[in-house]
């Protein structure tokens, strides 16, 4: 269930149109990645829907902030090019990690509860219904980047993905140093990546 869960977070966080509201942008992304998962053309050729699956949800997902805030205090000890080189790793990681999941997705239910904006900022609330009639609280934090609502964190039944990653990073740099973190999500996407 809770990689359904997961799965959800990258079909909420793809394709929008710009000036879009941030709900707009959820539910737009929402619609397009069911398409690609439910499409006949694609269900049998599973590197042409992972490839539309990554640059749908490039569109919305804002990975060099998500990497920032996830690297937390030690992202301005970095050099540019260790700056975009993280994001990049993370960008594959977040893609990687879930293109299975989304492509489990089974006609669960999402329901837009609420949307909040303050200023630059907004929170999309919503729930997910499975068959069962489970529900799970799913919630978007985004901002409005010259006028184009991108998502910067998730939040599943309240825990941050954000955060939950900034706790891992941070253990691992505090006790092996900021080479081992790259060296072990170079590691993971390589894995990932294997057939």
């Amino acid at each position: 269930m809770k990689a359904l869960i997961t799965a959800l977070i990258c079909i909420v966080l793809t394709a929008g149109l710009a000036f879009a509201g941030p709900s707009d942008e959820v539910k737009k992304t929402v619609d397009e990645v069911v398409r690609i998962v439910a499409s006949k053309d694609m269900k049998h050729n599973e590197q042409k829907r992972r490839q539309a699956l990554k640059k749908t949800i490039s569109l919305v997902f804002d990975y060099t902030e998500m990497a920032k805030r996830s690297l937390g205090k030690h992202w301005n000890q970095r050099t540019a090019a260790e700056k975009k080189h993280f994001a990049d790793l993370f960008a594959a990681l977040l893609e990687n990690s879930y293109a299975s999941k989304i492509e489990s997705y089974n006609n669960e239910k999402i329901v837009y509860v609420k949307e909040i904006v303050d200023g630059d900022y907004a929170e999309v609330k919503s729930k997910v219904v499975t068959a069962k009639r489970d529900e799970f609280t799913l919630d978007y934090r985004m901002s409005n980047q010259s006028g184009k609502w991108m998502a910067y964190d998730v939040v599943i039944e309240g825990v941050s993905l954000v955060s939950n990653y900034r706790t891992q990073f941070n253990k691992i740099i505090n006790a092996d140093g900021y080479a081992a973190l790259v060296k072990k999500l170079e590691t993971k996407t390589d894995e990932l990546k294997a057939p």
